[in-house]
Order: structure tokens, then C-alpha cells, then sequence
């Protein structure tokens, strides 16, 4: 098994996990813990980038719940870059600069919207703070799992993880 059809049953695990069905996080979900390990994602990459990033903590209707940016200024490439936090099992999307920019970050790296270096600090950010990063080519998929999602046209794996529903 690959990393993309590991991560894919993972996504599948996850999306079966009991919870309420507005489908914002699963039961037990601990906006705490949540909140603890994104300010120190958002230390972290303020260190690593040595420049203040962002920790937007006021989102609400949706399946993740803290977003951490990075200034345009900061990264190489001087492009906005933005991780969104899922509600579901330390998920981890880096948008560069936007959701569907590219298929992942090597791809952002090849086309020149993030720099080999900031690839290294983003992953081992969120790789060491214990975040599993999902690829946008996975995120884009039609979603096709367990919820009331799976009748929407246009609804993908982003909308069930990482949007506002």
C-alpha cells in the first residue's frame, strides 16, 4: 500500500467516525487540544519563517477549526501560504496560495510557489508537532464516503475535512 492509498483509508476511517450530523468534528472532538497544538503550529512557523504568522481561531461552520497563514513576505517564493487544521485526526492542508493551486507541495515546489526550504519547514512543522499533511490531489476527489456529503454534485473530500459545510 502506498502513501496515497493510506492516506485515502484514512480519510475513509475518519469520515465514519460517530458525530453530529451538521459533520463539523466527531465526537469527543477537544477544541482545547485543538487550539493548544495550533498556537504551536503558528509559534513554530513563526520561528522557522522568522516572521509573525497568523492563527485564525474564529472559524465556525465547518470541519476544521484554526487556520494558521504565514505572511506572503516570509516564504520564498513570497506567496501567502495558509494550513488549515481539520477537526478530524490532526489533519494537516497547505494551501499555496490557494486550495486547488497544485497537486501537493512538490508540485508547489516545481512550479515555483514555494521554495525547496519552505517545503522542509512546513513538513517538519507539522510532521513534528504530530499533523499528518494531506495532499490537494487527494483533497479534490469526489467525495464518495459514509455521510450525507456523498449526494452532494459537487462535494469533495476538502468540503468533508477542510471547508465550511
Amino acid at each position: 500500500m502506498n502513501d496515497d492509498d493510506r492516506t485515502r483509508a484514512l480519510l475513509h476511517a475518519l469520515d465514519r467516525l460517530p458525530g453530529p450530523h451538521h459533520l463539523e468534528h466527531p465526537d469527543g472532538f477537544d477544541r482545547s487540544a485543538a487550539r493548544f497544538g495550533a498556537t504551536a503550529l503558528r509559534d513554530r512557523l513563526t520561528r522557522d519563517f522568522g516572521r509573525p504568522c497568523s492563527l485564525d481561531e474564529g472559524i465556525q461552520d465547518a470541519s476544521f477549526s484554526f487556520r494558521v497563514d504565514v505572511p506572503a513576505e516570509a516564504p520564498g517564493a513570497g506567496l501567502l501560504l495558509a494550513v488549515r487544521l481539520s477537526n478530524y485526526g490532526d489533519l494537516a492542508a497547505v494551501t499555496t496560495p490557494a486550495p486547488d493551486s497544485h497537486d501537493d507541495l512538490d508540485d508547489a515546489v516545481r512550479e515555483g510557489a514555494l521554495s525547496a526550504a519552505d517545503r522542509v519547514r512546513i513538513t517538519a512543522a507539522l510532521s513534528g508537532l504530530g499533523y499528518r499533511l494531506v495532499p490537494q490531489r487527494l483533497l479534490r476527489r469526489r467525495y464518495d464516503g459514509a455521510t450525507w456529503l456523498a449526494a452532494e454534485d459537487h462535494a469533495t473530500w476538502w468540503t468533508r475535512f477542510f471547508d465550511h459545510l
